[in-house]
């Protein structure tokens, strides 16, 4: 098949050849999806799949990063009609609290007619040139008393915000 042509496929033809191919449905009918990962295919029989070495070296990197990769204790030997050893369930687990932007990133606020400006670190919190291990610690620091360091910065869900 020539990748040209797959370009041009609509979804019913896209759809028999992923069938053809993969012994199953374009999984929720995503289309784009499915040329990807016949090119994919296509490109892995014409010029080979990815080295032994490379994928040893990405497994390593893997194992040290503070992400991990649980497989599911429930995984069916089948999944939509592909074998096991071609499927993957997954769940990324991660250190990182979601409620923290980005390391670099700067928070602004407003508190009693004072511009407050905390940096955000990849450890930790940087306000008046001072480091802080948490957000709580810089709030109460301002306030002189007890604040929820997320309520305060407006980073907790339905936050009530310290003016």
């Amino acid at each position: 098949m020539h990748l040209d042509r797959l370009a041009q496929m609509g979804h019913q033809e896209i759809q028999q050849v992923f069938g053809d191919l993969f012994g199953c449905e374009i999984p929720s009918g995503n289309t784009e999806y499915a040329r990807r990962k016949i090119a994919w295919h296509v490109q892995v029989g014409c010029e080979g799949g990815l080295p032994e070495s490379a994928r040893q070296h990405a497994l390593a990197i893997a194992r040290n990063s503070t992400l991990r990769l649980r497989i599911g204790a429930n995984v069916d030997r089948r999944s939509n009609g592909l074998a096991l050893e071609h499927t993957t369930t997954t769940q990324i687990v991660s250190d990182y609290d979601s409620r923290l932007p980005m390391a670099g990133s700067v928070l602004v606020k407003k508190y009693k007619g004072r511009t407050i400006i905390v940096n955000v670190l990849s450890a930790g919190f940087e306000y008046d040139g001072q480091r802080y291990t948490s957000l709580t610690a810089i709030a109460n620091e301002i306030t002189g008393t007890k604040w929820n360091g997320f309520a305060f910065f407006g980073l907790a869900k339905g936050a009530v915000r310290g003016n």
